[in-house]
């Protein structure tokens, strides 16, 4: 047995019927844990077969008296458990075993594989019962699923609505008597009641939190900058100026735009800075709009209100050192994006737990929040292109969410900074370490209490003072 104050990585078991929503949990969660840089990964056993079988099995094929299929899935699962822990063998933290799991031989050969190795279990089963939600969930399994494209959709219903009876006949669902060793949640019509049982450690515990916390209906969501403002003109960071007149423009085409969209119950959430107030002001209709301090830029700390050109020349140690890791690199004073990411876990919580909302921030929140609709990593991130004067649409779906990007066409300054070659970066930091080295080996002083700065076209280390 395992000792319990060990760090185990945990396997989370997606169960249930076809079309109940488990593919979107799983990704959902999945992205959740990697945006808070828990690492996650998902493992489909419905790619694994249509990797090895191909696609366009119909309902037959899950018949459970077909022995032939029978083999195929559960070579399919294998697979799958191996990938699994060679995942977690290595730097993985969380793996999402996304599938059907209904019968108790395959949830036996799930537990017994993970308990070998010593990995925490958790369930997650999701349960229908409002046909209308099932509905809505089979005709996403027909617009996304490779195994029903191309069907007409007459005969794509008949075929699904067989292949649950199938599945049904096998199914048997969690309860407290047979499975009271397991750690479970079971979602009732994807959130509208929840049974949560013997949670155990922070993963599960998180998961419950999520899960309880997530609109899993269909919704928009609208993000945005704030309209051209003066420090964008003048090339300057931070700061709280007011809208240029070209983004006192945008924020008008702003307001006819989301009147066409013609959103219900849109929610408007801006920065607690007027350049993101002044741009929601003429959203007009039923639109409740509130401000979030939580959605104020990056602090760039001493380096707010000053110029790239001026950053690289009053601190360029700091210029070389964000360069050479953005993500991570925090302004003196100030905050990193990794920072930026750990204040906006709120923001994103009460957006999925929303209907429709739309945001209007600025070029780092932004950032935080397209990289946890889009799955990007955090290296890619900082560097994601988000102009001036452009909406962006999300609509979550089942295998992803679907963007949509609209120009208003209002002319903006590009501010978008494209991350520097990797040999620039080593050379300006080679430069500034040997000059630091070198002040630092005659005045005894540790590079870390050392600032430096340009003057004169010369490189020199200043001591920071505390």
């Amino acid at each position: 047995t395992c000792p319990s104050l060990c760090n185990k990585p945990t396997v989370i078991v997606m169960m249930g019927l076809p079309a109940r929503g488990k593919t979107y949990i799983a990704r959902k969660l999945a992205r959740y844990f990697n945006w808070i840089n828990i690492s996650t990964k998902v493992f489909c056993v419905g790619d694994y077969r249509r990797q090895q079988y191909g696609t366009g099995k119909r309902f037959d094929y899950y018949d459970p008296n077909n022995k032939e299929a029978k083999q195929q899935l559960k070579c399919c699962l294998e697979m799958a458990l191996d990938d699994i822990l060679t995942f977690l063998a290595k730097d993985g933290e969380v793996a999402v075993l996304d599938g059907s799991n209904t019968t108790t031989s395959q949830r036996k050969m799930i537990l017994d594989a993970c308990q070998r190795q010593c990995f925490k279990v958790f369930w997650i089963e999701s349960i229908v019962d409002d046909p209308e939600i099932e509905r809505r969930y089979i005709m996403e399994i027909k617009s996304d699923s490779p195994d029903y494209v191309a069907m007409d959709s007459n005969e794509f219903l008949h075929d699904f609505y067989k292949r649950i009876e199938n599945y049904k006949k096998v199914y048997l669902t969690l309860n407290s008597n047979n499975d009271k060793s397991l750690s479970y949640i079971k979602v009732f019509d994807l959130g509208k009641r929840f049974l949560v049982h013997k949670i155990s450690g922070h993963i599960q515990s998180r998961s419950v939190y999520f899960l309880m916390n997530t609109h899993m209906g269909h919704r928009v969501i609208y993000l945005t900058r704030h309209g051209e403002s003066m420090y964008n003109l003048e090339g300057k960071i931070g700061g709280d100026a007011d809208l240029s007149d070209r983004g006192l423009l945008y924020a008008e085409k702003l307001g006819n735009f989301m009147k066409k969209q013609d959103v219900p119950n849109l929610q408007v959430w801006t920065s607690q800075l007027k350049r993101t107030y002044q741009t929601a002001r003429y959203i007009g209709g039923d639109a409740v709009i509130e401000k979030w301090k939580a959605l104020n830029e990056i602090d760039a700390g001493v380096c707010d209100g000053l110029t790239y050109k001026e950053i690289e020349e009053r601190y360029p140690r700091d210029f070389a050192l964000r360069d050479e890791d953005k993500y991570h690199y925090r302004y003196p004073r100030g905050e990193s994006y990794e920072d930026l990411v750990n204040r906006l876990e709120p923001v994103i919580m009460e957006m999925e737990r929303q209907n429709n909302v739309l945001v209007v921030c600025h070029q780092g929140v932004m950032r935080c929040l397209l990289s946890y609709y889009l799955e990007k990593q955090s290296h890619e991130l900082p560097y994601l292109r988000i102009p001036l004067h452009h909406v962006i649409k999300l609509t979550p779906i089942a295998y992803g969410c679907r963007k949509e990007s609209f120009s208003l066409d209002i002319d903006a300054v590009d501010t978008h900074r494209e991350r520097p070659p990797s040999a620039r970066i080593r050379s300006l930091s080679s430069a500034v370490k040997k000059k630091a080295d070198i002040k630092s080996s005659k005045s005894g002083d540790s590079l870390s209490s050392l600032d430096t700065e340009v003057v004169d076209g010369s490189l020199n280390v200043l001591k920071v003072e505390n």
